[in-house]
């Protein structure tokens, strides 16, 4: 039975929404609501990875343990690094859930599947994967793309390649069987020490050039391995997760 920790990587910064993590859903803060999603649904000891004391504070008020960490991180994957280092010195967790503090309405249960793909196959990394529907959207680079066999039947595998162009190209439209693009969703479960070991690694020449961070890991030979899956949202009226104040105004319709 492995030992899991959740960590939900939150900062005040936000460019297009200031004071995100502390802004009002119907009566909770957008962190309290995530942090009450996953405590109810992922199994393991839940912590959040604070880049400001205020949320420190906020998350005493709500019952939520929280690590402040280095307000200068450059990701969210080293600020969860961090907090992991200062709770568990010893290493006694196994897998880390890395959810984003602003996935108010991303379903938690996915997190239980890629927990399952870890201890399973002993991949360093699971993450999420969603076949596109609308063929404009795989010409958009913001649209990341995994690169990943899947035969007939099959809705995982592992990821050869993420690139913001639109790949793999179909040679022969004719004779291929699959000619699905997979979109990527930014939902990851490591292995701790996989974990540790990415946020040591310097920034790779792919890493850099297509502006991924889970190409460093790639590039170092490590092992991961995708989910597709059909939906990933609670209510499927309302956005995923909160990024402008269009967002945060559905948000308030429809969660509740």
């Amino acid at each position: 039975m492995s030992n899991i920790v959740t960590m939900i990587p939150v900062r005040m910064a936000s460019t297009r929404l200031p004071n995100k993590p502390l802004l009002d859903i119907n009566g909770k803060s957008l962190l309290q609501r995530v942090f009450e999603n996953v405590k109810k649904t992922v199994p393991g000891d839940v912590y959040v990875a604070a880049g400001d004391q205020v949320i420190v504070d906020a998350c005493a008020e709500f019952g939520a343990k929280a690590i402040l960490t280095d307000p200068n991180l450059p990701s969210g994957t080293d600020r969860i690094a961090a907090a992991l280092k200062e709770i568990d010195p010893e290493g006694k967790y196994d897998i880390v859930v890395n959810f984003q503090g602003d996935a108010v309405n991303v379903n938690p249960e996915i997190n239980n599947q890629l927990i399952e793909i870890v201890e399973r196959t002993g991949c360093d990394i699971a993450t999420v994967g969603m076949i596109f529907d609308k063929p404009e959207d795989i010409e958009q680079p913001s649209n990341v793309k995994i690169v990943m066999g899947l035969r007939e039947g099959e809705d995982e595998a592992r990821c050869l390649y993420f690139t913001r162009a639109a790949a793999p190209f179909v040679r022969n439209p004719e004779t291929c069987k699959n000619q699905d693009f997979y979109h990527h969703i930014g939902i990851y479960v490591y292995r701790a020490d996989s974990l540790k070991k990415i946020v040591e690694l310097p920034v790779g020449v792919l890493e850099d050039r297509e502006r991924l961070e889970q190409l460093r890991a790639l590039e170092n030979g490590m092992y991961i391995r995708a989910k597709l899956v059909n939906n990933l949202t609670l209510n499927n009226k309302a956005p995923a997760d909160i990024d402008t104040p269009e967002d945060l105004e559905e948000a308030r319709k429809w969660i509740k």
